[in-house]
């Protein structure tokens, strides 16, 4: 957007520049992506000085609100944190809305009989902030994997849990190395905490090795890693990429090392962890996907001082997660048909992503989908791929929101849902709309 013409920034301070741009946000008239005028444009268009404007977008991009990068100019950021009375875009009738990630409702456990068998409890200040069996099961779960369960505690969530690790040990201006591609959430909420980001990019395996050590030797001092099921492209680490990460990892001992298993038991893949014997580190697992996503509790495991913190954090705002909740998950979790579900979900999950990339395959159309719910297709042009199969009737996400610069344009397609004849009909589809333009002549 270079003419503002759905919204007019007026501002007689960078503090007025940055209110009156938070308004637009606020207000939906500022969208996602929409690009802001030069500096010496919009100083001219709000009647300021260049180093005005310039003070005001930087206090903007210090908070996440909009980026700034080389040849894109300024733009209003994918997930700004500002509340904001936007609606997401409907999806057109018929259409099949395969964007957002979900799990599929059919493999999520039937919550009404879960509340039904279980016992409720009535939780009073002053008590311990988490059930004892719930952290029993969740050790035991870890320890399965590999990963040390000495400190655990239970929070509201995956992002939640990440949120509060940040929190305890990095502060604005620390340099984080994520995955490139990767979850624009994260993305959006380490811009929002003021950090900056140093992309490292992916391939099917996860992480490159080289780059995490490039990134780390660069002043990053965090790190946040996707062993499995990752968030766009479905890579996951085997046994030897996990090492090669760790040996890198050895390099830096005092980098904070963070693991996001966000999809847990259904990613399709078996879990290979970097985190042992680190100093700092820290390893989420989330029941969301598993269980259904209105279940906002994810376990955190770490060393004593990182758990402490978060526990010591969370002691100060809501205290802890509701014991309510918390009895549902553990029921769920110890229920042996849910699990029988959990496992028929996993190999589902993987059944419907390998057979779109299979069907992809035969149309010669590359694509990436290791693990997970997603499938991550490379295109020329994002927009233009998101247009032409809306007009087929599929809803597909476009890739920018989970780039970084060097990463190239995609699409992510969300297999949880996508039945046989449909994976054969996308398929398709997606090869159509990928094809070479031939040459045509009008008259």
């Amino acid at each position: 957007m270079t003419e503002l013409k759905q919204y007019r920034i007026s501002a007689r301070s960078a503090a007025e520049l940055v209110s009156s741009i938070e308004e637009g946000v606020a207000g939906g008239r500022l969208l996602p992506g929409e690009r802001l005028p030069s500096v010496r444009r919009l100083a001219a268009d709000v009647g300021l000085s260049p180093v005005t404007v310039a003070a005001g977008l930087a206090e903007l991009r210090r908070r996440g609100v909009v980026l700034t990068e080389p040849r894109r100019g300024t733009r209003i950021g994918q997930g700004a944190p500002i509340g904001s009375l936007r609606r997401p875009l409907p999806v057109p009738p018929g259409a099949r809305d395969l964007s957002r990630g979900n799990p599929d409702p059919a493999l999520l456990p039937d919550l009404r009989r879960a509340l039904g068998r279980s016992e409720l409890p009535v939780r009073l200040y002053g008590e311990p902030p988490a059930l004892a069996e719930l952290l029993d099961l969740v050790r035991d779960q870890l320890c399965a994997d590999g990963i040390p369960g000495q400190a655990v505690c239970i929070v509201g969530g995956a992002l939640d849990a990440i949120e509060r690790v940040f929190g305890a040990h990095l502060r604005p201006g620390d340099r984080v190395a994520v995955e490139n591609p990767g979850y624009a959430a994260l993305y959006d909420l380490l811009r929002a905490l003021g950090l900056t980001l140093e992309p490292v990019r992916v391939d099917d395996r996860g992480m490159r090795p080289g780059e995490l050590g490039a990134a780390l030797a660069r002043g990053a001092c965090a790190v946040v890693i996707t062993p499995r099921g990752q968030n766009p492209t479905g890579a996951t680490l085997d046994r030897a990429r996990a090492r090669e990460l760790s040996e890198v990892l050895e390099e830096f001992p005092h980098a904070l090392v963070i693991e996001d298993d966000h999809l847990g038991e259904v990613a399709g893949s078996p879990l290979h962890t970097t985190v042992g014997g680190r100093e700092r580190w820290a390893a989420t697992r989330s029941v969301a996907k598993a269980l259904g996503p209105d279940l906002r509790l994810a376990a955190l495991a770490g060393d004593p001082q990182t758990v402490a913190r978060v526990q010591g954090r969370q002691q100060c705002g809501p205290g802890w997660v509701s014991n309510i909740l918390q009895t549902i998950v553990l029921g769920l979790s110890t229920d042996p048909a849910v699990q029988a579900q959990t496992a028929r979900a996993a190999a589902t999950y993987a059944e419907r992503r390998e057979r779109l990339l299979a069907c992809l395959a035969y149309r010669g159309v590359k694509a990436h989908g290791a693990s997970g719910l997603n499938v991550w297709v490379p295109v020329d042009d994002e927009a233009g791929a998101v247009g032409a199969l809306m007009q087929r009737g599929w809803v597909v996400a476009a890739g920018q929101p989970y780039r970084l610069a060097g990463s190239p344009s995609a699409v992510r397609v969300t297999t949880a849902t996508l039945l046989a004849d449909e994976a054969e009909r996308l398929a398709g589809d997606l090869a159509d709309v990928l094809a070479p333009a031939g040459f045509s002549r009008s008259g």
